[in-house]
């Protein structure tokens, strides 16, 4: 039985590494897509190759950036950010996770958060937070299948399309 037109394609050689500067040009043109057409981002301006190479610099240490790649496509990406910048907050972090739109539902996501997870335990974090709009179920789902509990929500702290935006918590102990 062949997969039907609207099923994503089969994952033939997915693997996770850590982001290069190599990625950035892929990792901005899943990040753009969002940024233009979705609130899953909050951002309004779609990111420069400059901006996203200088993205991956600061996300080349401590706070690491991962890809998931299938064969040689990155079909997603995912990293942890410093959840605020005062210093009683280092031992928290910030995930994002991305999903190129042809590749959902194949378990990327699943993966990349999964990493992500693993890395801020290697990395001696203390709690992984996200930040996720309001309604964006699949991404709820996702958080709660990895461990992630509701703890709050943040009312109408972002405005996009002209719409007021929720902003739900949940937050992962390591």
């Amino acid at each position: 039985m062949s997969p039907s037109a609207s099923s994503p394609p089969p994952i033939s050689e997915l693997r996770l590494r850590l982001a290069e500067r190599s990625d950035a040009e892929a990792i901005r043109e899943i990040y753009n897509v969002e940024v233009l057409d979705s609130t899953v981002t909050f951002d309004l301006v779609p990111r420069t190759l400059d901006e996203q190479v200088a993205w991956l610099d600061q996300h080349a240490g401590g706070h690491p950036a991962v890809v998931a790649v299938d064969g040689p496509l990155v079909v997603g990406f995912g990293s942890l950010s410093p959840y605020r910048n005062r210093p009683a907050y280092a031992t928290t972090v910030e995930d994002s996770v991305y999903v190129h739109r042809d590749h959902r539902g194949r378990g990327v996501g699943r993966l990349l958060l999964d990493d992500l997870v693993r890395l801020g335990r290697d990395h001696g974090f203390h709690a992984i937070i996200a930040r996720i709009v309001g309604g964006h179920e699949t991404s709820i789902a996702l958080h709660q299948a990895c461990g992630f509990e509701h703890v709050g929500v943040e009312r109408e702290i972002g405005r996009k399309f002209k719409r007021w935006l929720d902003v739900m918590l949940m937050e992962r102990l390591l």
